[in-house]
């Protein structure tokens, strides 16, 4: 999958600017939206595009916004976010997306009309086709819709919403919209199991691994703290993770973070080939009063190792509780021993 800036593709092939290169995107189909998540009713989505991208002889393409419209009208209210740029990417092109646009959603791009947004789309990205959601709007105050595109010369398929019947094993007669917001709010409520129905997967969290204050190794529980590249997480609380580190290209490394032990402190193995077990705290860690910092911290039992720099794939098994605030060091080293011997004893279940 190429991933593309909209900048990139309708700047001028005699603009001055030496910071863009035209590129001309191929004739494709094209849906757009957050796509946060990439979840089922997403994924109906990308299946359909692909479709006709296929009859027609087209490329299966996404215009994505960055950041979300939402945050970047009220940064602080904004949905927690499911999945980052990189993690984005990586699912897109898992699920068969050929070119990703990304559109950087500012005051000018938030301005443009309704006509001016249709002529982008088949004057300068060749938009041939277009795979949409019922309640599609677009341009300035919202006033472009399907009817409009249509109007306008486009071929527009419109998505039925998809819901807990189209998409999941279910005996539920009331089914509800899939959606994003969902996700949230069951991953949110500690619900794995449901929202990885909605998910089509297990959630999972991707990001390097970066230096925090160190505060773990002085009470005897190092973390490996994970960049999350995201206003606030999805998901807040202690966790069982399994954990693998991926290359460049996103692969898995085989036993990539065993192979980084020292004395023999190889860790304890995760639930999938080639991970590691792992205890995860994600949250705002209101026993050392860290404000609005928000982190995903893992410990590794019994593993000794430098992770510094490692893109370690975190795959979220079981949550145990919320975050606790305790009264001291001495009771955090107490609280998070028990929570370790608690999630450990979890994995000696599952095997």
């Amino acid at each position: 999958m190429k991933t593309y800036f909209l900048e990139q593709l309708i700047s001028s092939p005699h603009t001055s600017s030496t910071d863009t290169v035209p590129v001309e995107l191929a004739s494709c189909v094209l849906t757009i939206g957050n796509f946060d998540g990439v979840h089922l009713g997403h994924q109906a989505m990308l299946a359909q595009v692909r479709e006709i991208a296929h009859t027609q002889n087209l490329g299966a393409a996404v215009m994505i916004f960055e950041p979300q419209p939402r945050e970047f009208f009220a940064p602080a209210k904004a949905p927690a976010r499911l999945t980052n740029l990189a993690e984005k990417q990586a699912l897109l092109a898992e699920y068969g997306v050929e070119a990703l646009i990304v559109a950087g959603f500012d005051t000018e791009f938030r301005s443009l009309s309704a006509q001016a947004f249709a002529d982008i789309l088949a004057k300068r990205l060749n938009v041939k086709a277009l795979v949409l959601g019922d309640d599609f709007r677009f341009g300035h105050d919202r006033t472009g819709d399907s009817q409009f595109l249509r109007s306008y010369g486009l071929d527009v398929t419109n998505l039925h919403t998809v819901t807990d019947s189209d998409s999941i094993d279910t005996t539920d007669n009331d089914a509800a919209r899939i959606s994003s917001t969902r996700v949230r709010d069951l991953l949110l409520a500690g619900d794995l199991q449901a929202a990885n129905r909605l998910l089509g997967r297990d959630y999972a969290i991707t990001g390097v691994v970066v230096r925090g204050d160190q505060i773990g190794r002085t009470i005897d529980f190092p973390t490996a703290n994970i960049d999350l590249q995201r206003i606030k997480p999805a998901l807040h609380g202690i966790f069982a993770v399994d954990v693998v580190s991926l290359d460049d290209n996103g692969n898995v490394i085989a036993d990539g973070l065993t192979a980084l032990a020292t004395d023999s402190h190889t860790g304890i193995a995760g639930l999938r080939p080639h991970s590691l077990f792992g205890t995860a705290n994600i949250g705002k860690r209101p026993s050392v009063d860290k404000g609005d910092d928000w982190r995903l911290e893992i410990h590794f039992p019994q593993l000794q190792a430098d992770l510094y720099g490692l893109n370690l794939h975190v795959r979220f098994l079981h949550f145990l509780h919320g975050e606790r605030r305790y009264d001291g060091i001495e009771a955090l080293k107490a609280g998070i021993h028990q929570d370790v011997a608690d999630l450990l004893e979890w994995r000696e279940k599952q095997i």
